[in-house]
This record gives structure tokens, sequence and C-alpha cells, in this order.
């Protein structure tokens, strides 16, 4: 059992459709009132049928009062990290406090390629996310002396001005499934940011993907424990247990509490794009599994 004793937050992941223009806004207006910690959308530039995601977080940001917005995950290959950290730091000034980078090293190289992007191996892909990772952190310290020297095999950046300094401390959340993206979270991630319909052997894999993160994070000198568990979800609401995440609300809020207690989970994310279900979630399942964790770590 590993519980890393964070606080719980409860999200949504609304898939990013620009038809009608205004549902993924709409729907995150919901999610922000209904009392949600997080939205979060996919990132996928090549996408026609999708807003940019960019352009989404920011206007989301500007209609919403407390809910903190994420890219889940950012596609890193499309967006040159310089850039990328200051417009960051920007969003974060602009709404308080309340944006997370959710990065990854990409995927669907076919249609990256054909927006522009370089084509990368699965080792290339880590290792620029790495460095990018490092150009990110650097410009957002804009307290250091000099400009940001980076002198990586995929991004360059030679004296660029550092800042402005985010709002608060962004969190850099790494979506990562095999050993070295799970490794390279453990170093120099704050949060791993997996789907669990993406792991095909379920929860019980993340006992041994939390342990590569733990053995990387102890190997760079790093507490395992400072670096956030989240996940994406999926389910159904329905009157009797039909199986994990497809029953009554008081059996989602148990079967999350396990995942926290059990794999140190603290953040989840559901895959939902129809207020009643978003409102739900906030309503019935988020308070229960809270109480079920306080009660246990209590106890």
């Amino acid at each position: 059992m590993t519980d890393y004793g964070h606080d719980l937050l409860f999200g949504a992941f609304i898939t990013p459709v620009n038809q009608p223009p205004t549902q993924a806004v709409d729907l995150a207006v919901t999610a922000d009132r209904a009392g949600l910690d997080l939205v979060t959308f996919q990132d996928h530039p090549y996408q026609p049928r999708f807003h940019d995601t960019w352009t989404l977080l920011s206007y989301v940001a500007s209609r919403t009062s407390r809910v903190r917005v994420a890219g889940n995950v950012l596609n890193l290959p499309l967006r040159q990290p310089a850039v990328l950290a200051r417009a960051a730091a920007s969003l974060d000034l602009l709404s308080g406090g309340r944006f997370e980078l959710g990065i990854g090293a990409g995927g669907f190289w076919d249609a990256i390629e054909a927006m522009g992007g370089r084509r990368l191996s699965p080792g290339q892909a880590v290792d620029a996310l790495e460095e990018a990772i490092r150009v990110i952190r650097e410009v957002w310290d804009a307290g250091a002396r000099g400009g940001v020297r980076v002198k990586g095999e995929y991004y360059h950046v030679d004296g660029a001005k550092r800042g402005p300094a985010p709002a608060h401390d962004i969190g850099v959340w790494v979506g990562a499934y095999k050993p070295r993206m799970l490794e390279l979270t453990g170093r120099a991630a704050d949060g791993w940011l997996p789907t669990l319909g993406y792991i095909p052997e379920g929860p019980a894999a993340l006992t041994g993907m939390n342990r590569r993160i733990d053995e990387a994070a102890r190997a760079a000198g790093r507490d395992p424990a400072a670096i956030r568990r989240l996940l994406n979800i999926s389910g159904r609401f329905a009157a009797g247990d039909r199986g994990h995440l497809a029953g009554p609300p008081a059996q989602w809020a148990e079967q999350l509490a396990e995942l926290t207690l059990d794999h140190g989970v603290t953040a989840f994310i559901l895959a939902a794009d129809d207020a009643p279900t978003i409102e739900r979630f906030a309503a019935e399942v988020a308070p229960a599994a809270r109480e079920l964790v306080t009660a246990e770590r209590a106890g």
C-alpha cells in the first residue's frame, strides 16, 4: 500500500470539439460552478474537429473563477518549449495561479510530421521531453542570473531572457506509461498523469509503475512523495454494481478511495462530455471519496 498523502483533487477531461463552438467552454463553466478542482483538454493540433487547446485553455480561464486548467496532455513536438514556458507563465498570471502544465512526449507521428513537426523515435521523444522540461523551468526561473542556456540535441536555447515568473509553482505533469518515461517522471516532473484505460492490466499495474517512478526519484535525490499521482478515468453511473467505476456514486467513491490508499492516486480526472455527469461526479463522488480517505488516514 502506498499513500503519498496529497490532498485529493477531482476534475473533468472534456473533449475540445469545435462544433458546437462553445460546448467545451460551457462544460468547463459547469465544472467550475459544480466545485471541481480541474478542467483539462487533450491537445491534438492536427485535428481539425478540435479547438486549438492553448486558445481554449486561455478562453476557459477567462470564463471561470476558481477551477484550475491544464492540457491533458500538451503536444510538445508542436509546441516550442521556450515559447510554451512564457505562454504558461502568462496564463498563470492572468488566471491568478490556475494553470498547470500537463505535457507529453508526442504520438501520432504521421500527423505531427504533416503539421511541420519533427518525427522522433520513442527514445528520442523521451530525451526531447527531458530537455524541454529543463528549458521551461529555466525560463520560469526569473530570479536567476544570466540568460537561459540549454544546449540540447533537440532544443537549443542560447541566452534567452528569463521570465516572467508564474503566479504559483506550476506543476509539470507528465503523461507516461513506458519505463523510460516513468523514470523521467521520477527525475524531472511534479506529477504523473496516465489514463487508466490505456493500462491493459488495470489498477494492479500501478504498483509497479509507481515503484519505477519512486526509484528514479530517489536516484535523483528527490522525495517520491513530491510527485503527485493523477489519473484519467472513465465510467458510468448505474443503479447496481456493474464493475469498476460502473455503479452508484457511493461505489465509485469507495473504488477511488482504494486507488488513493493502495496506489497513491490523489487526483481523479473524469472523461465526461455532459453536464449531468460532471455535476454528479462533483456533488456525490468527490465529497464521499474525500471523507473515506480522510477517515482512513486518521484511523
